[in-house]
């Protein structure tokens, strides 16, 4: 951002306390917040962003030819993307909508421990990830109206799961450059394959049809490629 022209100013603290930061500094200079994630007092522009993502999703659609996944795996932070597909597919397809994972970091699973008390619970603590795109420890409000009816399932994912499937897309041909919270739906999936027992309760066999969505490409390029060479 700053090669465009950005003034980053570097907050303390998580994902969330600048979140906390950059309203207060809009409040106090007139400014205005685009972002996905909502809270109190700010929903409207959130509901934009994430009718902004659909077009993507009409795009994947169109692409499936008529093909209705069984599965979805998807990556959250604070779940305004997650949303955003869950409610796609739930108003394009009905009752035969696919199954709706919601994935998260081990150690930043806002999401999951929110569906475990059945309201919106906030994580604590420096929220450390390889998947930096998801260290996120509070729910984004309007995600949270959607995921908590829509998603079926949360799962969390281990660190150790991120680079292998990095590089499982870098060496595929053609190659595909995903970041560390791009694979984080693919290797939850790959996951769940590989163990029987998840399988089976997720309902995943041969049969299944998967969709993913990689979100990001290189946006560390130094450590992409540490990542992605070691073997």
């Amino acid at each position: 951002m700053e090669e465009f022209g950005a003034n980053v100013i570097r907050v303390d603290g998580n994902y969330d306390d600048s979140v906390k930061q950059a309203d207060m500094d809009a409040s106090s200079h007139g400014r205005i917040i685009v972002s996905d994630t909502s809270y109190p007092g700010y929903m409207d522009i959130p509901r934009d962003v994430a009718i902004g993502y659909t077009v993507m999703l009409h795009e994947a659609v169109e692409q499936m030819q008529g093909a209705v996944p069984t599965h979805v795996f998807i990556q959250a932070g604070v779940g305004g993307l997650a949303a955003s597909v869950c409610a796609y597919f739930w108003e394009l397809w009905g009752d035969r909508r696919p199954r709706f994972i919601v994935v998260e970091p081990e150690q930043a699973n806002c999401l999951q421990q929110s569906a475990a008390s059945g309201k919106p619970v906030a994580v604590e603590g420096e929220l450390e990830t390889l998947m930096a795109g998801l260290s996120c420890g509070e729910v984004s409000l309007l995600a949270w109206k959607i995921l908590e009816h829509g998603a079926d399932d949360f799962m969390t994912l281990s660190e150790d799961a991120v680079a292998p499937c990095m590089r499982l897309l870098a060496n595929n041909v053609p190659a595909i450059e995903a970041g560390e919270s791009a694979v984080a739906g693919l290797a939850a999936a790959i996951v769940a394959r590989e163990n029987p027992d998840m399988a089976s309760q997720l309902g995943l066999d041969q049969s299944s049809l998967v969709f993913v969505i990689g979100t990001e490409g290189a946006t560390d390029p130094d450590l992409y490629r540490q990542l992605v060479k070691n073997q």
